[in-house]
């Protein structure tokens, strides 16, 4: 069997395994090892080695477990019912104020942590069942607190923008600017669809009762000032920090951090048990990402060098391809890749794949990153393997049924579809901030970027590294 013809039967297996439900972390790590044995012999074990100490050395991802950190700590402290709280009684007069108070706290929440399923099975416990005493039709109130907690994967400290630049060797901090503006363009047409829907067919978002919403001034603004502005202001210092270059993302998620548990405290919601529960959490959640990457790392080096990459980017450059064919065929399978897959898999083992050809077609490693983000909403909505809904469904009351989760869903994909369509024909959307803030200056952010490996992966001199010391 020849060295091409040994990659993808390793890339097929691969696939075989892990949908029979095997870990993707050791499945890639043990898939690498194997082959690699059988193409490169006993190289394989020092190339192993390297890569494991390479991701744990690295300085971008201790951002990761940071970010993590500071939304594990808002969680358990309660913070975010107080934040939906406040939002309700200020919105109490817009139509659908619930769902717009919903899709405001997940926004902010987004900002605070990355992860999906805490956010969805959080606002399903909070939001969805206030949505449905109010009278809320079920598919708008699902299809709200689903597309809402999906928010975090693009808007900005995005955990998903940390890994692909590091992946991808991009700018993690051009990539937050990048992502700022598509991600409150999505965020707004979420809450402008809501409201017009709500003044449309004003049955499937009734108006809250007169005592509900006919609230003094003086106490809607106490409640914004000590729940919304504290996570507000903490969250403008994090990202700013970031943006103007005033940190890196390490450092800025570090002081999150930080303010997350200061806020706990001003809160009286802080104790070592919800502290020890936030760092286990953080723990569990930061060794599965690093795996990830040793497992891919060794992965996509073996794939490349036994020529697997070459096969795959000659297929693809052989057909009759032009710029935009190009990355619909690549989000495309993106799309269907998110059925079985978490974003975190797509991210530093698909992704990789596509990254080689950006250059044939034209296209900005930074404004891919911002499309896959923005697809990556549509995977964790859409059925039928749609996580974001069975999220929900675990905290649904029973008479809910998947179905309906489902059909609520259905609307915002289309949004999101529409919001990459608007990306694509106005780049500006994308491009118009990094290069307002940084231009075209590579010096103006800090070059946080992790070496991966190279297109077409590593060749054989390449994989004979020194020992470590």
């Amino acid at each position: 069997m020849s060295d091409p013809a040994l990659g993808l039967t390793m890339l097929g297996l691969f696939l075989f395994f892990i949908m029979l439900g095997f870990p993707i972390a050791f499945t890639l790590m043990a898939m690498g090892v194997f082959f690699g044995y059988l193409g490169m012999g006993e190289r394989i074990f020092d190339l192993l080695v390297q890569r494991t100490y390479a991701v744990m050395a690295n300085d971008v991802l201790l951002s990761v477990p940071l970010f993590v950190l500071m939304g594990y700590i808002i969680e358990r402290a309660n913070i975010l019912d107080r934040l939906f709280r406040s939002l309700q009684m200020a919105s109490g007069n817009i139509p659908g104020s619930l769902a717009v108070a919903t899709l405001v706290t997940c926004a902010l929440f987004a900002t605070a942590t990355g992860i999906v399923g805490a956010v969805v099975t959080l606002m399903g416990l909070l939001a969805f069942p206030a949505m449905l005493r109010a009278g809320y039709d079920v598919k708008l109130a699902s299809g709200v607190v689903a597309a809402g907690g999906c928010l975090g994967i693009l808007i900005p400290p995005s955990i998903m923008l940390i890994l692909y630049g590091a992946t991808a060797g991009v700018s993690v901090v051009q990539l937050y600017a990048a992502a700022f503006l598509p991600g409150v363009m999505l965020a707004g047409l979420y809450i402008g669809y809501v409201i017009v829907l709500a003044i449309v067919k004003p049955s499937v978002a009734p108006r809250l009762p007169p005592e509900e919403v006919n609230i003094p001034f003086g106490k809607i603004l106490a409640n914004l000032a000590t729940s919304f502005f504290p996570l507000l202001t903490l969250i403008a210092l994090v990202l700013g920090s970031i943006l103007m270059g005033l940190a890196t993302p390490s450092e800025a998620a570090a002081m999150g951090s930080l303010g997350s548990i200061i806020l706990a405290l001003i809160y009286r919601a802080f104790s070592w048990q919800k502290l020890r529960e936030s760092v286990y959490l953080t723990a569990r959640t930061s060794a599965m990402v690093c795996w990830l990457f040793v497992g891919s790392y060794i992965f996509s080096s073996v794939f490349g060098y036994l020529g697997g990459q070459s096969v795959v980017e000659s297929f693809v450059t052989s057909l009759p391809l032009n710029t935009f064919t190009f990355m619909l065929l690549a989000q495309a399978i993106i799309f269907v890749l998110g059925w079985p897959l978490e974003w975190t898999e797509i991210i530093v083992i698909f992704v990789p794949i596509f990254l080689p050809m950006l250059d044939d077609f034209g296209v900005s490693p930074l404004f891919f990153g911002v499309l896959v983000a923005l697809n990556l909403q549509t995977s964790f909505l859409s059925p039928p393997v749609a996580m974001a809904a069975f999220y929900l469904k675990g905290v649904a009351p029973k008479h809910v049924r998947l179905e309906e989760i489902f059909a609520g869903c259905m609307p915002f994909i289309y949004i999101v579809v529409f919001t990459m369509l608007s990306v694509y024909v106005f780049p500006g959307i994308v491009t118009w901030l990094p290069d307002a803030l940084y231009g075209n200056d590579p010096n103006a952010v800090p070059a946080i970027q992790m070496q991966g490996p190279p297109p077409g992966g590593f060749q054989e001199e390449e994989i004979l590294l020194p020992p470590i010391r």
